[in-house]
């Protein structure tokens, strides 16, 4: 086999877009809604959630794509998070009219970030509840294995392993080149988009299909973020509930869905004539190395993380005219990142728009970053930065342009896409137009 060496950084596009998000499950209908700045935030309607402080979700409408019955066979038994991963990525592929990879299947590799799945409800509870022994404090393992196994639905090892969703992938597809799961929280998308344009940068690969995949709308999963006091308890008024960078914002909202990018080396899209959205320029990771659940106050891994993509990308901040901001609508987020924006812009940090689509999706956990990705390649495709929405009152503390509430067209260059999680990861996209 023939290694392929670059000695210069090969340069890479995006050439393919799929979604399937809480705002519309095309890539018109999400930016659609993004643009309004209209929320899609609701009651929580998947399962009774009554017994929660929080009670709102932006959840994706089964009625909006065709679900788990317009997937293969091996799909079926996978769960949400695999099946929006699937849906994402079939559409992806086919707006970067991409054919099937044959003799090259070796040059194309998939970078996925998924969250850890889940077992149903009845899997999960049914097993701890046949644990218990009445009146004791110890636990009977044996009967819980066995009603674990009694209760267990089909892919239950599959559904909690995030990297099966990439084998399954890269088996429906037929590319063979590098496979990897990305497992970074928050900023598991956007790690997974960096990683896969690193390959292609390097010579390992002339396509890579990478995005993030996450759904924590299940019992378990608000029960978590309930715990850590870290959700929206504005029930009364779903719609207003995730308000990045105000004043009154009260916590963040549980979004989920799933985001597929196209990536290819320029010369693999001009070979084929691919439509070419946006190049990746540069991409930028560091930590915090603070604390677990809370980010760095002045956002050190941020600013590392900033500073790292604009280096690859070879530009100054002088350059950046556009931020999507990770803008969580929780206080400790929203502060760190504008102090982290300041640090890296400087002078300029007043005057470039930076604005948080969480105001309408709520927070897709793992596959933020990767929705975030696809809005800020479409933001320099079509010239036009969605809005914050429900941004009514700023912060005190967050006084930068966040475009709040409506659209503002002008064009779009150079941008950031920002992701930060859990355990003070942070991951940076730098987007540029591709005649820029």
């Amino acid at each position: 086999m023939t290694t392929v060496r670059h000695t210069t950084r090969r340069r890479v596009v995006v050439t393919g877009l799929g979604v399937i998000s809480a705002a519309g499950c095309s890539v018109d209908a999400f930016w659609a809604r993004l643009i309004e700045g209209r929320s899609a935030v609701t009651l929580l309607q998947r399962f009774d959630p009554s017994a929660y402080p929080s009670r709102v979700a932006a959840q994706v409408d089964d009625d909006d794509w065709e679900g788990p019955g317009g997937l293969p066979e091996s799909w079926r038994g996978q769960g949400r998070i695999a099946w929006y991963a699937a849906a994402a990525a079939a559409r992806a592929l086919d707006a970067a009219r991409l054919e099937p990879a044959g003799a090259n299947a070796n040059r194309h590799g998939i970078a996925i970030a998924a969250g850890m799945g889940r077992y149903g409800h009845r899997e999960a509870f049914r097993a701890r509840a046949a644990a218990r022994r009445p009146g004791q404090s110890t636990i009977d393992w044996t009967r819980a294995n066995q009603t674990l196994a009694d209760e267990r639905a089909p892919h239950a090892l599959d559904r909690r392993t995030p990297g099966s969703i990439a084998a399954l992938l890269a088996a429906q597809h037929g590319f063979r080149g590098p496979a990897q799961a990305v497992m970074t929280a928050c900023a598991g998308g956007t790690q997974a988009i960096g990683d896969g344009a690193r390959w292609i940068g390097q010579g390992r690969a002339d396509v890579v299909l990478a995005g993030g995949s996450d759904s924590e709308i299940y019992p378990m999963g608000l029960a978590m973020f309930s715990l850590l006091g870290a959700l929206s308890r504005r029930n009364d008024d779903p719609a207003r509930a995730s308000r990045p960078f105000d004043a009154e914002r009260d916590g963040f909202v549980v979004g989920e869905g799933a985001a597929m990018l196209v990536l290819e080396s320029l010369e693999h899209a001009r070979a084929r004539r691919a439509p070419i959205l946006a190049e990746i320029a540069g991409f930028g990771a560091a930590a915090d190395a603070w604390r677990v659940t809370d980010p760095h106050p002045d956002g050190a891994g941020a600013v590392l993380a900033m500073r790292r993509a604009l280096a690859q990308a070879a530009r100054q901040p002088g350059d950046v005219a556009y931020v999507n901001a990770h803008g969580t609508s929780t206080i400790a987020n929203d502060r760190s990142e504008t102090r982290a924006l300041r640090a890296v812009l400087g002078a300029r940090a007043e005057r470039v728009a930076v604005s948080s689509i969480k105001g309408v999706l709520g927070h897709a956990t793992v596959a933020a970053g990767a929705l975030e990705a696809a809005a800020t390649v479409l933001a320099i495709a079509r010239s036009v930065i969605p809005p914050t929405a429900n941004l009514e009152t700023p912060d005190p503390e967050c006084t930068l342009d966040y475009v709040p509430r409506l659209a503002r067209r002008q064009p779009v260059g150079f941008a950031l896409s920002n992701s930060f999680a859990f355990g003070g990861q942070a991951a940076v996209l730098a987007f540029s137009h591709p005649d820029a």
